[in-house]
């Protein structure tokens, strides 16, 4: 099945993405702000009718486009779309951001938000699509399958899947080694916590300071990784992912155990599943090792309170 699955995935998707991430575009020229979320994050609780929009429609094309995909657990950021015809059970799980980067969507500070899903199992990512409608004037993409990362603009004079088979594939061996490494997650620390990474030769970019959205940016090498405290677990995989498929990978500060999908919690402040503690992302295992001995002994708390 899960073979099966993973080509389904990479034939239907990319259209279904391309459509929501046009209905993105088109939402973000309106006053769409909605409340909802209260963890005191501004990054966190920013939400938009956009969010909810796209993701019913992604939801329920899935539904509607291949029976293997109800076959899936489903963990989507939001509430909207028929989440109740997949699967209660499965080591295959499906998950979902609609908008991500939903701040930058909002408040108009930026192009670097995407529409993303990964399918993966208790212990990897097997298969991960990003969208984002306003890299470029048609928009681009980011797609990890079985050893293969894709990553550039789309064409949208071809169909979805024809554009993404003509992006140039990573060259792991020729993708370059940034120090650039994004953290995000330590709530007011978020700065501080960016200048402390600077300080052991990296260069540590907070929330704001932002060029582009992480996913195309590590691909490419124009990142070297990430930071993240209490990754949730709709957006974050596709990072491990991506390390994982250049040879690196994404491990817990505290112990450097590899990370694993196997414990969650839920953050019921922006209601939504995180995995536990700080987890340092890369594809370069020498950056890995130092953001993981820097943020050892930080506290594993997301909140003081």
């Amino acid at each position: 099945m899960q073979n099966d699955l993973i080509a389904a995935l990479s034939e239907k998707l990319p259209a279904i993405m391309r459509w929501a991430g046009s209905i993105a575009r088109e939402l973000r020229k309106h006053n769409i702000e909605i409340t909802g979320k209260t963890s005191g994050s501004v990054f966190t609780d920013a939400l938009t009718l956009a969010d909810l929009t796209v993701q019913d429609l992604i939801i329920n094309a899935m539904r509607d486009l291949d029976p293997l995909f109800l076959k899936c657990k489903i963990e989507a950021e939001e509430t909207t779309g028929d989440l109740e015809r997949f699967a209660s059970e499965s080591d295959l799980t499906l998950s979902l951001d609609p908008i991500d980067g939903t701040k930058q969507f909002r408040d108009k500070t930026g192009n670097g938000y995407s529409v993303m899903l990964h399918l993966r199992n208790p212990q990897d990512v097997l298969y991960s699509l990003i969208y984002l409608p306003e890299q470029g004037p048609t928009g681009g993409w980011v797609e990890v399958n079985q050893g293969t990362i894709r990553c550039g603009k789309d064409d949208c004079s071809v169909t979805a899947r024809a554009a993404l088979d003509a992006l140039e594939p990573i060259n792991s061996q020729s993708r370059p080694d940034s120090p650039n490494i994004y953290l995000i997650g330590f709530q007011q620390r978020d700065p501080e916590c960016a200048e402390m990474v600077t300080q052991i030769g990296l260069k540590g970019f907070a929330p704001d300071e932002m060029p582009d959205s992480i996913y195309p940016l590590l691909a490419s090498g124009e990142f070297g990784g990430s930071l993240i405290h209490s990754p949730n677990i709709y957006d974050f995989p596709v990072s491990l992912h991506i390390a994982r498929q250049l040879g690196g990978d994404a491990i817990w500060a505290h112990n450097g155990e590899s990370v694993h999908f196997k414990e969650t919690w839920m953050d019921d402040r922006a209601d939504m599943l995180r995995l536990p503690g700080i987890v340092a992302c890369s594809a370069n295992r020498e950056t890995l090792e130092k953001l993981a001995s820097l943020a050892r002994e930080w506290n594993p708390n997301r909140y003081d309170n």
